[in-house]
């Protein structure tokens, strides 16, 4: 069988055929950030002569991963850094019977805005191309070289890199067989904190028709002043000027090792606004900021004025999110109350009236702790997000339990992409997210909703709106009137 070969912009492609899709992976859409051009701009790749390889995945940004307790997370994040020079890149799934006008999907990848890869196994895109989608998924810089504001570079470089991305998918988009007019653009975790910005930032405005933001919101950004602070510390660990040009002189290996020693929870960093909340929960010191041209103010505010209001928005959240955090770690099971008041108070002004509302009946504090944190961090600020959006708005929420870590893992943080991606052989097994037998028939249910929404914009539940708050449930198939949650009326 021959092998395919397409021609895009930087020269002629070589990918993979089988199963009824082309797949091509690495492909370059902007020149490496590497030595001058770190902290610049994404600039346009200078293309190449001849055929070049496409049939494996490509490098990826600079990154650490590390082993998680009791499950097997390798196909949520990949395998770790790939080094190379060409890590802005595109891993692409084509429907192989050389149709046109086809709808396109690009994916931006989550890691807390540190790791992460396109090249997961969970999001692969087969299955996607297999039904009709012209499916890529975006690399980007990552952590310091990515979320850093640094003096006399641009800030948001990651998502600088991400919107040209976008731009290089709808320049290329007839050689694809796409339609550049309607491009959905999805991701999850930081991936959808990422979309949620582009729907809200002005550079990204008409590049893309429609958004899913899985697991993510607009409210997990700094403002600039505030993300200062994390570029003086970690400048003074690097021994370096807090510039531009000090950080182009550090070697990537000190940059990751730096990053990994500030990240760690006893590093003392106050990185609250001036209402008093810290906005990742100490989830990630690395977050984009607002305040530069990609994000002028908090996307919640341009949402209010209409920023991204010809953008159909499908945003959701899981049930259970925390747990992915807290219970293989057994921080659910044996955080005692006290910690639990402490580690909030650093992050939030008002902890105590918080542990208190979300506060059960004989319930460990670590129980309480976790419900508390999957509303703060994920569930609520996304339906703030949707309120927000004068735009076509659907909400869902994914409440499928896992049975992994011994039947407590519940529908935790990232449960929903292999059932999006409808890869769930990629996370079953003993130490598996989805456990030894997830369902295929809430797989198909859950991919042909984000197949059909990418195609047409149909969705089978009403629009959301603050005062008919309908939340769709993934596993039971309906909507619901969702009330108010117990962080609400203390956040408002």
């Amino acid at each position: 069988m021959a092998e395919p070969i397409i021609r895009l912009a930087g020269g002629e492609v070589k990918g993979l055929r089988g199963s009824g899709v082309l797949r091509f992976r690495g492909v370059p859409y902007a020149a490496g950030p590497v030595g001058d051009r770190r902290f610049r701009l994404p600039e346009a790749h200078s293309g190449w002569t001849g055929v070049r390889d496409a049939t494996a995945p490509g490098p990826n940004a600079p990154h650490i991963v590390k082993p998680f307790p009791g499950l097997d997370i390798e196909p949520l994040i990949g395998t770790g850094w790939v080094e190379g020079d060409d890590y802005l890149n595109a891993d692409i799934w084509l429907p192989d019977d050389g149709r046109t006008g086809r709808p396109i999907m690009v994916f931006i990848h989550g890691g807390a805005f540190v790791l992460g890869s396109s090249a997961a196994a969970v999001q692969d895109g087969t299955a996607f191309a297999r039904d009709g989608i012209v499916m890529v998924s975006i690399t980007y810089r990552l952590g310091i070289d990515g979320f850093l504001p640094v003096d006399g570079a641009p800030a948001n470089l990651g998502l600088h890199d991400q919107i040209a991305g976008l731009k290089w998918v709808r320049a290329n988009a007839a050689a694809l067989g796409g339609d550049a007019a309607n491009i959905t653009v999805f991701g999850e975790s930081a991936g959808a904190m990422s979309v949620a910005n582009l729907v809200a930032s002005p550079l990204a405005q008409g590049l893309f028709r429609r958004a899913i933001i899985q697991s993510g919101h607009g409210a997990m950004v700094r403002p600039l002043p505030v993300a200062r602070r994390l570029t003086r510390k970690v400048a003074k660990m690097l021994k370096i000027r807090p510039d531009a040009d000090g950080f182009r002189r550090t070697r990537i290996a000190d940059t990751l090792r730096v990053l990994e020693a500030v990240i760690q929870p006893t590093v003392r960093l106050d990185l609250r606004d001036e209402r008093g909340r810290e906005p990742a929960y100490g989830l990630s010191k690395f977050l984009p900021v607002f305040g530069d041209d990609v994000l002028p103010e908090r996307p919640l505010d341009a949402l209010g004025k209409g920023v991204g209001r010809d953008i159909d928005v499908l945003i959701g959240s899981n049930r259970e999110e925390m747990n992915l955090y807290f219970v293989p770690t057994g921080v659910r099971a044996k955080l005692p109350g006290w910690l639990a008041l402490l580690i909030l108070g650093r992050v939030e002004r008002n902890a105590g009236k918080i542990l208190k509302a979300y506060r059960r009946k004989v319930e460990k504090p670590g129980w309480t702790f976790t419900r508390a944190l999957s509303d703060l961090v994920f569930r609520y600020p996304a339906r703030q997000f949707a309120a927000a959006h004068t735009g076509r708005t659907h909400v869902y929420e994914m409440e499928w339990s896992s049975p992994a870590s011994g039947g407590e893992l519940g529908a935790c943080h990232g449960i929903e992409l292999p059932f999006v991606f409808d890869t769930l052989a990629s996370t079953t097994g003993p130490e598996g997210l989805t456990g030894e037998a997830p369902p295929q028939t809430l797989a198909d249910r859950v991919h042909g909703l984000w197949v059909q929404y990418a195609k047409t914009g149909d969705l089978p539940w009403d629009e959301y709106s603050a005062a008919d708050p309908q939340v769709y449930a993934l596993e039971a198939g309906e909507a619901r009137a969702e009330p108010p949650m117990p962080c609400a009326a203390i956040l408002s």
